[in-house]
């Protein structure tokens, strides 16, 4: 009996739980499908009676969210790639070659992870401003690459530290150089590690709102973040597009995680017991 109890308070406890999480989700689709007067009115929280699909026409034309949408994907997609990339290189020559400054060359990437990115908004600005650098797609994608290697490369390391060097030592028996071991044999053996570092980037840079905002002026190059704010500012007194907007900003990401979630925590588990 007692069992039976236990059992149904944990259940009841879940059962909650699975509704806080669900409800913000809930509350963001039903808003981006009302009117305002059904959402400053008495349906707050209920279905809409009277579904408005148009609130997302709305907002990809209206508030030119397919642009920013394209741009978002752009600058995220060629941030990962960048990020997965040159993780994988610079792993590879801190792990597996034997050079005298390769302990110092990875605290320096470990010192990455203690600057916060907002700490660096004036001096990135001032670096791009120079180089005439601003607004432009490459603009985005350079620094987010950049804040986003130093967490890839330990992601990195716990992965790779375990491949065995008898692996390079073979190939290089058999004729294989520094970089057709690195291409033929480390990467395809690291596949585990793309996905957690790939949607680490993903969260990182489909997320980022302080320098999208201050290094992008233009409309032609602005990402979600920044067009949502700009929405807001341009259609105060229309909501339901803002809503969808914020639907078309946060479902991707959704998304993502639930087709990739079983990888990210078995990928997460490998590292943590290889490291």
């Amino acid at each position: 009996m007692m069992m039976k109890v236990k059992k149904a308070i944990v259940f009841i406890i879940l059962a909650i739980w699975v509704i806080v999480n669900i409800f913000p989700i809930y509350f963001m689709f039903t808003f981006s499908l009302k009117s305002n007067e059904e959402i400053f009115g008495a349906n707050v929280l209920g279905l809409p009676k009277e579904w408005l699909w148009s609130n997302f026409t709305t907002a990809l034309n209206t508030g030119n969210m397919a642009l920013y949408f394209f741009n978002s994907i752009l600058v995220t997609v060629a941030a990962i790639f960048i990020s997965i990339f040159a993780a994988m290189m610079a792993t590879y020559a801190i792990t597996r070659i034997r050079w005298r400054f390769s302990k110092l060359t990875n605290a320096f990437f470990m010192l990455g992870l203690t600057i916060p990115i907002q700490a660096s908004i004036v001096p990135v600005y001032v670096v791009l401003s120079k180089l005439h650098w601003l607004n432009k797609y490459s603009t985005l994608i350079v620094p987010y690459s950049a804040f986003s290697l130093s967490m890839a490369i330990l992601i990195c390391t716990g992965f790779m530290v375990e491949i065995p060097i008898a692996l390079d030592e073979a190939a290089k028996i058999d004729g294989c150089s520094l970089y057709g071991t690195f291409f033929k044999i480390i990467l395809p053996l690291m596949k585990p590690a793309y996905s957690t570092v790939g949607v680490y980037s993903f969260l990182q840079c489909w997320n980022e709102f302080m320098f999208a905002n201050v290094f992008i002026s233009d409309s032609k190059h602005r990402t979600l973040p920044v067009g949502i704010k700009a929405l807001s500012g341009q259609h105060t007194t229309e909501w339901g597009p803002i809503g969808a907007a914020l639907v078309i900003a946060t479902f991707p990401t959704l998304i993502t995680y639930i087709f990739l979630s079983r990888k990210i925590q078995a990928s997460f588990i490998a590292g943590a017991v290889k490291g």
